[in-house]
């Protein structure tokens, strides 16, 4: 067994997983509901208490692990030279969220981590994502790509001409902030009411219609006509946010995750594509949209992306050792 051992972090509005991984692959992952109660660094504490489990059911003590890499939900900001999250789906501080049981406006990250692990990375988990789809996944010949996740919320990881942007403070794609009506109905956890997060992300259409996403998306696909019309009207402004993406960027392909999309891309990506290629045909030529490769461990192995040894990757491609990964569940 290799002697040197990564950690990884996946932070999500909905919830958090832990993953230890040497040479060979990943060698365990837990998961468990994120935290939305406490103080503001319930959150982090969680992450290294899941660290810690994922260590025992790795089988090696929490100090053999060298280096963390985290894919956060974001937008970052910088607090006494350390990035913590001014999350909307997490900071119920930042708007009158009643389904967010906090006054959060700052969740400190960076500098609780850093009191186990002395080499920490941090990024997006789009970017994050983005980054593992280009190492190990579908995005490993494309320069301009862009990775899209619906979800709990909804986030992009942009990369132009090879380069992933990432912006002074590591917010570049937060393009679900991107306001495209002005439907007072819709708000977003940030603040802003007709974004495209408030419009179609699992959280915001079960706020906005007095239930589940996850009934919505089941009533729809039982053909049930209001949840149908929803779904659809949602998709619509999602290939929308995607057009005005691909305006902007000249992409050459879109890559989907995240939950809604994993469960629903079926119901979703024909008038998502409709949406999007009505459109000015010398922008979106070409364009493909397609589902992300490494599925709903995009962003774990992104995270173990960002602190990796490169000479451990080619392996890693060659053998997807992900696939076997078990996920153990905290109660």
């Amino acid at each position: 067994m290799d002697a040197v051992f990564l950690g990884a972090l996946d932070i999500g509005g909905s919830k958090i997983a832990a993953t230890i991984a040497n040479r060979s692959g990943p060698l365990a992952r837990v998961t468990q509901a994120t935290i939305k109660s406490g103080t503001p660094d319930a959150i982090a504490r969680q992450c290294l208490q899941l660290l810690a489990l994922a260590c025992e059911r790795a089988g090696i003590a929490p100090n053999e692990v060298s280096s963390l890499g985290v894919s956060s939900c974001g937008p970052f900001a910088v607090q006494d030279q350390a990035l913590g999250l001014v999350a909307p789906n997490l900071c119920g501080g930042l708007t009158d969220s009643v389904d967010l049981p906090n006054d959060w406006t700052y969740i400190p990250l960076e500098t609780i981590l850093r009191t186990r692990y002395a080499q920490v990375a941090i990024e997006n988990d789009c970017i994050a994502a983005l980054t593992a789809e280009r190492h190990f996944g579908a995005a490993q010949n494309q320069d301009n790509c862009v990775y899209v996740t619906w979800s709990t919320g909804i986030g992009f990881g942009l990369c132009v001409d090879g380069h992933i942007l990432r912006g002074k403070h590591g917010n570049a794609g937060h393009a679900g902030h991107m306001l495209l009506s002005a439907s007072e109905d819709a708000l977003c956890g940030c603040g802003n009411r007709g974004d495209l997060e408030a419009l179609v992300s699992g959280r915001n259409l079960g706020n906005q219609h007095g239930q589940s996403a996850a009934d919505i998306f089941s009533a729809a696909h039982a053909g049930e006509a209001r949840a149908l019309a929803i779904v659809h009207e949602a998709a619509r402004w999602f290939g929308r946010g995607l057009y005005n993406l691909a305006t902007t960027l000249d992409t050459q392909c879109f890559l989907l995750g995240g939950s809604v999309w994993r469960h629903h891309a079926d119901l979703l990506t024909p008038i998502i594509e409709a949406e999007m290629m009505s459109r000015f045909p010398a922008l979106i030529a070409g364009i493909t949209i397609r589902s992300a490769a490494l599925d709903e461990l995009v962003a774990d192995i992104g995270a173990l992306a960002l602190v990796m040894p490169q000479e451990w990757m080619a392996d890693w491609r060659l053998h997807s050792p992900w696939l076997n990964l078990q996920t153990h569940p905290v109660v």
